[in-house]
């Protein structure tokens, strides 16, 4: 049977039989993930986004050593401040990316493979149409942004040329996303990894070429950093494509089918509404963690210093919780598409149990081998080292408390709902994690900034939890 063709249930099944016998009795297609052992379905979908996280953040940890060993601290913190300014504009498309990727899960659990298209090609469009105006407004307001974010003079010159190929390149960049987020909600996880391994392999070679200027190529300096990762992600999005169209997968766009890159209608309408808030959620995130950097910084050089390595590692602690409810979110929507919602329950049930083993297995790594792991970023006589070792005793666990909400949020963002879970996470981190360290601050000092994670955390949870089992999230959806 063609993948690409919709599969008129009432053909294949009695109309007697219930929303789960005719979700068994249809034939399977490829990236089906409404069928087979719940937990096998699970990990074998989950690891690979595990595997492309943690390629990510390694590769942005060589291409900083790069930078910084090739040309100075100034460069490599003309990136770092490039990079915040980045970050603010991926969160947005990344809002819109996640809310293709449910709806295009839905349409597939339906097997309504024209509307997957429909609206994969309506985010996709939306999307490369926001990175094409961004990218000239950020073009030519680079210099103000990193003036507004106080970037020092010795580095604004190289920040700002990094910045401006970013901008320049950010087409690109969004498309090879919305590609790797629309198949993962078709169910293909392992061509995004694939994708991921070929431009992480070739940005980790390209960048002393081009930042050094090797062979036939200009010596392009901080800006060869940016262009390596620009071509890096082209050659990933193309393998995407090219795989795509080779195996004739069901996101391909032929012929007619490429009007559906015009955004609009009720798709358009379902990015908007429902990406809106899931990129809010990670600007929230970034904010708050910028004003506890600002607080962190008040207790000295060793401090941050201290702060800034535990933050390197609790960036894999969160790897697992992220994957497993991004897992979650893609199994529970094409379910939700298929008529199944019996179950709903068991994928979120087993992505909790299976979060909480492998994010606490990484958490006790990280505690037994807190020195070493330090080591690699302090050095092991470093002064910081004994304060970055009692930070992790009190805040590592709060990651894994946390983790918790990611997989329920990724149930409810299947469903729709994503103005709750911007509000929890709000709480959380301002009245919840902030908010504790006003009250504690005069009481117990310096020890507020870390304690108050834990807090946060626990905070979190608990609204999460309470508001998953009596909330009226179910009613978001709308078939």
């Amino acid at each position: 049977m063609n993948e690409a063709s919709p599969i008129p249930l009432g053909e294949e099944t009695p109309s007697a039989a219930s929303p789960q016998e005719q979700a068994a009795a249809r034939p399977a297609m490829r990236g089906d993930l409404t069928k087979g052992p719940i937990l096998k379905t699970l990990l074998l979908f989950s690891i690979p986004m595990l595997l492309s996280n943690v390629l990510q953040t390694l590769n942005g940890s060589v291409n900083a050593i790069w930078v910084g060993r090739l040309l100075g601290e100034a460069a490599l913190a003309a990136t770092a401040n490039a990079n915040i300014v980045m970050f603010l504009v991926f969160a947005a498309v990344f809002g819109f990316g996640m809310a293709t990727t449910v709806r295009v899960g839905q349409h597939f659990g339906a097997r309504d493979i024209d509307g997957a298209r429909r609206t994969f090609g309506t985010g996709l469009g939306f999307c490369l149409i926001i990175s094409v105006i961004t990218g000239a407004i950020g073009w030519l307001g680079g210099g103000a942004l990193l003036d507004a974010l106080g970037t020092p003079a010795a580095s604004r010159g190289e920040a700002l040329a990094y910045l401006q190929v970013i901008f320049v390149t950010l087409p690109l960049g969004t498309i090879n996303m919305m590609v790797s987020m629309g198949m993962r909600g078709a169910g293909d996880s392992k061509t995004p990894l694939y994708a991921m391994i070929l431009a992480v392999t070739l940005d980790i070679a390209f960048n002393p070429i081009l930042i050094m200027g090797l062979g036939p190529f200009p010596a392009l300096g901080v800006a060869g950093s940016a262009m390596a990762t620009a071509c890096a992600n082209t050659a990933g999005m193309l393998f995407q494509l090219w795989h795509i169209y080779r195996k004739d997968l069901s996101l391909r766009l032929r012929g007619p089918e490429l009007r559906y890159l015009i955004p609009r209608g009720a798709d358009l309408r379902y990015v908007v509404t429902k990406g809106l808030p899931m990129g809010a959620q990670m600007l929230i995130v970034s904010s708050a963690g910028l004003i506890m950097i600002s607080l962190v910084n008040r207790e000295g050089l060793n401090a941050a210093a201290a702060y800034g390595a535990s933050l390197q590692l609790w960036n894999y602690l969160q790897m697992p919780a992220f994957a497993i409810g991004s897992a979650v979110s893609a199994m529970v929507a094409q379910s939700l598409g298929a008529g199944d919602h019996s179950r709903v329950d068991k994928v979120t049930m087993t992505g909790l149990a299976a979060n909480l083993v492998m994010s606490t297995v990484v958490a006790a790594l990280i505690v037994i081998f807190d020195h070493p792991l330090l080591a690699l970023f302090l050095g092991g006589d470093s002064p910081a080292m004994p304060i970055a070792e009692h930070i992790q005793l009190i805040c590592t666990a709060s990651f894994v408390i946390v983790s918790v909400t990611m997989i329920m949020t990724g149930t409810m963002r299947a469903y729709g709902s994503v103005a709750a879970p911007l509000v929890i996470l709000f709480l959380g981190l301002y009245p919840g994690r902030l908010g504790f360290y006003a009250l504690a601050v005069p009481y117990i000092g310096s020890e507020a900034v870390w304690w108050a994670y834990p807090v946060g955390s626990a905070l979190t949870v608990l609204i999460t939890l309470a508001y998953y089992r009596m909330g009226n999230w179910r009613a978001a959806y709308k078939g």
